[in-house]
């Protein structure tokens, strides 16, 4: 994201300066509520009701009384009555004070309030005559008292780096973006319940690694002061899953934070969240019905529906989903055939023009890197992308019949990966040969090639069923399922870059 120029910044540096003055008279009203006895920060409050909950029972509380407490958002005086919105977690409701009804005393307050202000009400409920479901206030409690403005009529929100920076602003000012979250929270509920009921055992593994493994991806240090040893943030939990499989844990899955130092984009946030599951005696094909069925049933329970909104038109999760090689989806796409490519001098010369390929590429990386230039963007419909080469492949177990390939899939939908499976490499021998090769990349400068890991190739060594493995984004699943834009309108705090200033939030 771009940073603020010049112009905008003094623009909010002057807005800044007026937030400091509301600031100052926000806190002379705090003085004023202490001198009258009322506490600016108060404490427990049992609100029985919600916004929510009143207006869509409105028929059976018309007339009763209700408690509720929440955020003040907008207010409106008219000389001895007022209306003033209130926002909970669950939506907003007016709520309406007369001095002749709730006491000078509860009015004196009601009109001191602020904007911000989170208060704790009760009355009774009714409909105004212009229809609108409305709390009519006898009881007014000061539970916290903002010393902030929130942004004038919630323009300020409109600005995506504010959004980002200050998501409590965020929250408060546009209630999709807490649907987006609450659907986010029952989206992983859904998955655990689907996997549970499923014979799945939801584990938890390290989060530190003496050894990054399980992707291939540049991995975040840190140190260890007491043992005096390097650690690193996990980049997959995948090394650790399987060893549980050898263990005699046939199903397990795990939703997992993962940290990768790579780029940010659109698409990537260095630290992202997974489900990551293996089924012993599995194989890709029982991944991909699984996946099948997992994502159509997902979105029937939090949309109702398997067709999407989303920019450019509706998305279709309807099953069944295509099933495409990778050298068959290039050559649909490109018309340019690898299976008709014996070496990796031929595929060099053949891809040049179609894709950034350096000189010492192999067939599958050339393939691999065609294919991504070329073919993924185009990939809107859930499609599974087969039969990835053995040279970007190292945990995937080859395919009998070609040995080049490995029984590797990748779930793409809305032109972005969302899913990577393998019938999971359970021969220690070839995993060993394979560490060594990537070992060797990794000498030689490739920070994102596997290391070799001798505590899982001596785990390996003892025995683990086959296996079908697979990781699904959770985040890029809600982008799918919310029609988000970027990662970063389903991950409440993005990583941004430290800013010496501190944004401003003022009227």
């Amino acid at each position: 994201m771009a940073e603020i120029g010049n112009e905008k910044e003094k623009s909010l540096n002057q807005e800044a300066a007026a937030s400091g003055s509301l600031t100052e008279v926000r806190l002379e009203k705090m003085k004023e509520l202490a001198g009258k006895g009322i506490s600016p920060y108060g404490g427990r409050y049992a609100a029985a009701a919600s916004a929510e909950g009143i207006v869509e029972n409105f028929a059976a509380l018309e007339g009763q009384k209700v408690t509720l407490a929440g955020r003040i958002t907008a207010k409106r005086s008219h000389g001895k009555a007022g209306f003033a919105d209130l926002l909970d977690g669950t939506g907003r409701i007016q709520i309406y004070a007369r001095r002749d009804d709730g006491g000078e005393d509860l009015y004196w307050l009601f009109e001191r309030l602020d904007i911000g202000d989170i208060v704790g009400v009760a009355g009774s409920v009714f409909r105004t005559r212009k229809g609108e479901i409305t709390v009519a206030v006898d009881k007014l409690e000061m539970l916290t008292k903002s010393l902030r403005p929130l942004p004038e009529k919630w323009h300020g929100l409109t600005d995506v780096e504010l959004r980002y920076r200050q998501r409590h602003l965020d929250l408060i000012a546009n209630p999709q973006v807490r649907r987006t979250f609450k659907l986010r929270s029952e989206l992983v509920r859904f998955l655990r319940n689907f996997l549970d009921q499923r014979g799945f055992l939801e584990v938890e593994t390290p989060m530190m690694h003496p050894i990054p493994g399980g992707a291939a991806a540049r991995p975040f240090v840190t140190h260890h002061n007491a043992l005096d040893m390097e650690l690193y943030l996990r980049i997959a939990p995948e090394l650790y899953l399987k060893r549980l499989l050898v263990g005699g844990l046939e199903r397990v899955y795990e939703i997992n934070r993962n940290f990768r130092n790579e780029g940010i984009s659109t698409r990537h946030n260095p630290e992202f969240t997974m489900l990551e599951l293996y089924q012993a005696y599995a194989d890709y094909h029982d991944m991909m019905d699984l996946v099948e069925e997992m994502i159509p049933a997902a979105a029937r329970h939090l949309l109702g529906q398997v067709q999407v909104s989303r920019e450019g038109g509706d998305l279709d999760l309807s099953p069944p989903w295509p099933r495409l090689t990778m050298v068959d989806a290039v050559k649909e796409f490109t018309g340019l055939d690898f299976g008709l490519l014996s070496t990796d001098e031929e595929a060099r010369q053949a891809a040049a023009g179609l894709a950034p390929v350096e000189p010492g590429d192999t067939w599958g990386q050339v393939l691999n890197k065609v294919f991504e230039e070329k073919v993924e963007e185009k990939l809107i419909r859930p499609t599974f992308i087969m039969d990835y080469p053995l040279d970007i492949s190292p945990l995937a177990k080859k395919i009998k019949e070609s040995p080049h390939l490995t029984y590797r899939f990748e779930l793409f939908m809305d032109g972005r990966e969302l899913a990577n499976a393998f019938s999971e490499l359970n021969d220690p021998v070839d995993q060993r040969s394979r560490f060594m090769k990537q070992a060797a990349m990794h000498a030689g400068g490739d920070d994102e090639a596997h290391r070799m890991d001798e505590d899982f190739l001596t785990a390996l060594e003892y025995g683990m069923p086959p296996a079908g493995g697979m990781g699904i984004g959770i985040d890029r699943l809600v982008m799918v399922l919310t029609g988000a834009p970027s990662i970063r309108d389903v991950i409440l705090f993005p990583l941004l870059r430290i800013r010496e200033e501190t944004l401003p939030t003022g009227e």
